[in-house]
This record gives C-alpha cells, structure tokens and sequence, in this order.
C-alpha cells in the first residue's frame, strides 16, 4: 500500500494543480494573443492527458488494494467511509470526460469556450483529492459514527467526510501540489535553458508553473503550522515523534536532526524554546513527551522525526529559491541568465518529489499503531494473505512498467517537439481528412 501510494500521490498532485497551470498558459495565450503560451498550454494538455491515463491505472490497483489488503477497515468502517470514496469515483470519470473535450478541442472548438474546459477539469481533480483527503482526515480524527459493543452504529457520513481536521490536511496538501507540479515543470525548462535554449518559450515555460509553485511554498509554512499546531491535542504521540520529545520539557527546545539511540538523543542540535513556540504557540508550554505515550502506542519514532524534519528542510529552501528569484526580478536582476539559479531550479524539481514522500511518511508513519486514531490498529485492519509477497511483487513489476512508460512517452514527445512537429497525432483523436483517405 505504501508503495501504491507513494506512486499515485505524484500523479494525483498533476491531477489537482497541473489544469490551473494549463488554464493561465492558455488564458495568456487567448488575452495577449501570444502564440507561445497558446503552443505549450496544448503542449501541456498532451502530457497531463498521459499522466492522466497512468494514474487511472494506479488508481484502479489502489481501489482493489483498500480491499484485499484492509478488510479490517474497509469491513468494520465501509459505511463510513463510503461517501467520499462515492464522490471520488464521481469525480475521476467527470475529469476524464473533460480532459478529452479540452484535448481533442483544439481547433474545433471557440477558443474561448475551448479555454473553458480546463475549469470542470480542475474542480473536478481538485474535489476527487479532496475526498481522498477527507478519508486520510477521517482516520486521523475519526468521527461521525458511535461504537457500541464492536460494532458501528449511528453512522452520519457526512460528519465523517467534513471532520475537523480535513481542511487544513487539503490545504496543506493542495499546496503541496502546486508545488511539486510547478517545480517540476519549471525544471524541465531550467534544464533546457542549462544546455542552451534560452528562447521565450523556454522562459515563458519557466516562469509560468515557477510562479505558481512560488506561491504555493511561501504560502505553506503559514498552513503546516496551523495543522501542527492542533497535534499536542489530536495527536501527542506523533507530535512527541516529530519533535523527537523523549520527556516533557518546560518549555521545550527545538531539535534539528538527531535520532533516538537506545532511548537516548544523539546527534541533535537543540535550539532552548523554540520547539514549544512552534509546536504550541508559547512559551513555556510544554511538548509532551514519549515518556507519557504507552510503549505499544508510540509510533517508529526514527523514521516520522526524520521525514518530517526532511519535510520542513526541503520546504524551507523551496520558499528560499523562490523568495530570492521574485525579489531579485523585482529590483531588475534577471536570474535566469545565472546558471548557478538554472542549476537549483533543476534541483527543486525531484527534491519537491522529496519532500512530498516525506511528509507523507511523516503523517502515516506517524499515526502508527494506529489505521483509524484511538479505535482501529494497523494490525486488526490488515488481513492475512499467504500470497502477500507475490502481490506485492507483481505491483512492483507493475509501477517500474508504468513508470518506464511514461519517461519512454514523454521523452519521445519532448524529442519530436524539438524536432519541431508542433502537433502530435493523438491515437483516438478525430482526424483530419486526407487526399489519400478520400
């Protein structure tokens, strides 16, 4: 499960952020009548289209997953969470129909109701995350139903889907989108730059999605530290983990780095304070420490402490790069011309795909023992397979055949475009009409 996550969390990131991006590329193209932003939106478009039917893949393997491999929580909580999980579905094939009118759109349709087809397209990815996320929010603060004697009772699915804690978690991962899909695309274009092609489209390719993912890793400290800052009361053992918190101290230090070694931090640099300003908002509270977590709840402290501080890193100086490029702009300075910035901006790309696994790692590994906080164990919800490791060996086989898939599609697609074949034919797209076929 975690590695059908970990792979289909990237496609589902293009899924939420990539149509917007598309949507201002063409909006700019239509407004200033600029033929290159009009080129790489329906340039774009062709690689969301394949990204899109990859994910359909990986998403259908996830779906038989939840039951195969989680009959403990899908058996017991299935009326639960079967809202969400309804709306998902509903959502997916209503983006697919309109990634196909936007794609097969060009040139048959008005620009400007052609331009209009993105719109369904991102409500329809960013609602279909949304119910993902209220499914993850609903196993960190499960609610909307009552158990009685084992069994669930009183269900009120809606109070499950809209819980306490699924706004912020969207938030936080809808940024999250934006900035790995718009470091990611504006790497590919600081490659570009990097080996010579410094044309406007190259530029324009850059700044576009470096603009959005700019906004995106600015704005996402202000929310992840809303979102912790609700753990010491949600969830204390995984805050202890993050904060790597073996005892309560008052007021609590901030530690950077370190691991736990036979009960006892080492490797740490500890900064006095600063831990109970940024996890609890003062100074003097305290971050409850492993100590008060029952041994059989606390969550593999190693692993969540040091995702999660690869999170924050990885985030940090996202937020720096592109601070430093729009003031630099600002004051007239063109950083696209230093190879040095070309070099980082390429280096954003994977380490945005970095710090999205570690997060999710963070918050998963984090909420171990626990599937559905404080009612369900990961080990009651787990079933028995005998034939686990040949499953999880034919998914391996399945995501590296994905995977090397879609780099042999894409990078064909890249090579003829610079070859310059401007319009790709689409496999089950309308044709038009030759001499020949007459």
């Amino acid at each position: 499960m975690a590695l059908s996550l970990g792979w289909h969390i990237v496609l589902a990131c293009f899924g939420v952020a990539f149509p917007t991006i598309i949507f201002a590329m063409h909006w700019r193209g239509i407004r200033r009548q600029d033929a290159d932003a009009l080129l790489l939106a329906k340039r774009w478009s062709k690689v969301s289209a394949v990204l899109f039917a990859i994910g359909a893949v990986s998403g259908t393997v996830l779906s038989f997953e939840m039951g195969l491999l989680w009959p403990g929580l899908m058996g017991t909580y299935g009326d639960v969470l079967g809202l969400p999980f309804a709306f998902e579905g509903l959502a997916f094939f209503l983006e697919a129909i309109f990634i196909g009118l936007y794609l097969y759109g060009w040139g048959r349709m008005p620009p400007r109701q052609h331009l209009l087809m993105l719109i369904p397209m991102a409500i329809t990815g960013v609602v279909g995350t949304f119910c993902v996320l209220a499914v993850n929010a609903w196993m960190n603060n499960p609610t909307g139903f009552k158990l009685v004697d084992g069994k669930v009772t009183d269900v009120d699915p809606w109070a499950a889907m809209f819980n306490d804690g699924v706004w912020l978690q969207f938030a936080h991962m809808w940024l999250a989108a934006f900035m790995l899909a718009g470091f990611a695309v504006a790497a590919v274009y600081a490659a570009g730059m990097l080996r010579g092609r410094t044309d406007r489209r190259h530029r324009l390719g850059f700044l576009v999605p470096f603009a959005f993912a700019s906004v995106a890793a600015l704005s996402q400290p202000l929310v992840g530290h809303l979102l912790g800052s609700r753990l010491a009361e949600t969830q204390p053992a995984k805050l202890a983990a993050f904060e790597l918190a073996t005892e309560t101290e008052s007021p609590s230090p901030l530690r950077l780095g370190g691991i736990l070694v036979d009960g006892e931090v080492r490797y740490s640099i500890d900064i006095p304070v600063l831990g109970s300003i940024i996890a609890r908002n003062s100074f003097t509270k305290p971050v409850e420490g492993l100590e008060t977590i029952p041994e059989e709840d606390r969550p593999p402290v190693n692993i969540t402490h040091l995702s999660f501080q690869t999170m924050i890193a990885i985030g940090t100086a996202l937020a720096g790069l592109a601070a430093l490029f729009w003031i630099a702009r600002r004051r007239g300075r063109d950083l696209l011309r230093r190879r040095w910035f070309l070099r980082a901006a390429v280096l954003a790309g994977p380490l945005a795909f970095v710090a999205l696994e570690a997060g999710w790692i963070a918050t998963e590994v984090g909420r171990q023992p626990w599937v559905v906080y404080g009612y369900l164990r990961t080990a009651d919800a787990a079933g028995e397979n005998s034939g686990l490791w040949w499953l999880f060996g034919a998914t391996l086989v399945v995501y590296s055949l994905m995977t090397a898939g879609a780099v042999v599609v894409l990078r064909s697609m890249a090579r003829r475009w610079r070859e310059g074949a401007e319009d790709l034919p689409s496999p089950y797209g309308p044709q038009l009409e030759t001499g020949a076929d007459r």
